[in-house]
């Protein structure tokens, strides 16, 4: 990874070698900022570099529910706002990105019902989509119906990032990697925090607000048979996968078989989940397929399951310079990169309007601020 070190001080110190920090640290570069990027493994290290590669519209909650929970002008501007980035995503990626679509899949009566209300009211407020009544075997056996989603794709997660941190550097940017960092220890006048997972490391104060929980995902050798060109996903999201144009099978979720020991900082597989995604490819498949690999990353939820993103000034004492994108719920991979730059340009003294459903102050209540 090239680094571009320069001598002196950074005005702007970004925690954190993901999307979304990598993100952040391009757009300042580019604007002529002196932007250091701390990284206490390798670029991609985390969750960034670590999912099951899919590139999604929206927030975590589908659009109907952000409509009713958020009111339909926020929830229109999160979901343009996460096309447009896809729209960027797929400048900046090259053959790291392809645009597919994605196939969300009804498994039962009770999520059939929730599709419908999602395509209507994706429908009603003109965004693309359309109904899929025929499934293809196995498909027709497991699930109900899906809708397709068109603007969605699939990335190589790594090599998506390391690419994005590539393009921070030539615009300016420092990165150093294996470089472990506290916030208090930074030496710059601004610190942005971009952790995810691991924000609570970071920023213990706010270990009830972002929660690290782990995903697990693995890989088959190549199949004969291209059936899964789209990511698909169904019960909530805890079953995903698509196959990469090699036919590899990249699959994952599950997290329901042990929900309470997925909310952990640690990154090795569960057995017992990993048992439960060996039974879905067994399904999708039609039979057991050599596995190459297994692997675990850590994303970070909110109870809203929104990001936070924006100043911590005046929310946690003596945080005052800090700011803070992540706690993306599991939806990071487009959102991360929204996030990273609106930060850098609210830094810069934009007002972007498309942070307003991120401000972190909306999860400082009154109970939450009784703690501190």
């Amino acid at each position: 990874m090239p680094r571009r070190a320069f001598a002196g001080r950074a005005e702007v110190a970004v925690i954190g070698g993901g999307v979304t920090g990598c993100s952040c640290a391009l757009t300042l570069a580019e604007r002529g900022v002196r932007v250091r990027l701390y990284e206490q493994r390798r670029i991609a290290g985390g969750a960034s570099g670590r999912n099951g590669g899919f590139a999604l519209r929206g927030a975590a909650a589908p659009y109907d529910v952000a409509c009713d929970e958020l009111g339909r002008r926020a929830a229109r501007s999160v979901m343009t706002l996460t096309e447009q980035t896809l729209d960027r995503l797929e400048r900046l990626a090259g053959d790291a990105f392809r645009r597919v679509g994605s196939l969300r899949l009804a498994a039962d009566e009770a999520e059939l019902a929730a599709l419908h209300a999602e395509y209507g009211a994706l429908r009603a407020d003109g965004f693309a989509v359309e109904w899929v009544d025929t499934l293809e075997p196995p498909l027709d056996r497991l699930y109900l119906g899906a809708i397709l989603q068109p603007p969605d794709g699939a990335i190589v997660p790594a090599r998506w990032v390391r690419r994005l941190a590539g393009h921070a550097v030539d615009a300016g940017a420092e990165i150093l990697e294996e470089a472990h960092v506290a916030v208090e220890g930074v030496d710059a006048d601004v610190v942005v925090v971009c952790g995810d997972g691991f924000t609570a490391s970071l920023l213990p104060e706010l270990a009830d607000v972002v929660v690290a929980t782990r995903g697990q995902v693995l890989a088959t050798e190549p199949l004969p048979a291209l059936r899964y060109p789209l990511p698909h996903y169904a019960r909530g999201g805890y079953d995903y996968w698509h196959q990469q144009p090699d036919g590899r099978l990249v699959i994952g979720g599950q997290r329901d078989t042990a929900l309470a020991d997925e909310q952990t900082e640690v990154e090795a597989v569960n057995p017992a989940v990993q048992t439960s995604i060996d039974d879905l490819v067994e399904a999708l498949v039609g039979h057991r397929p050599a596995v190459t690999h297994r692997w675990a990353g850590i994303w970070g939820a909110t109870p809203d399951l929104l990001p936070l993103a924006g100043p911590l000034a005046g929310l946690l004492p003596g945080r005052e310079n800090v700011w803070i994108a992540g706690g993306y719920s599991g939806h990071g991979n487009v959102l991360g990169l929204a996030c990273g730059d609106l930060v850098a340009r609210a830094i810069l003294g934009d007002r972007p309007a498309e942070l307003g459903p991120f401000a972190p102050a909306r999860l400082f209540d009154a109970t939450y601020s009784s703690r501190r």
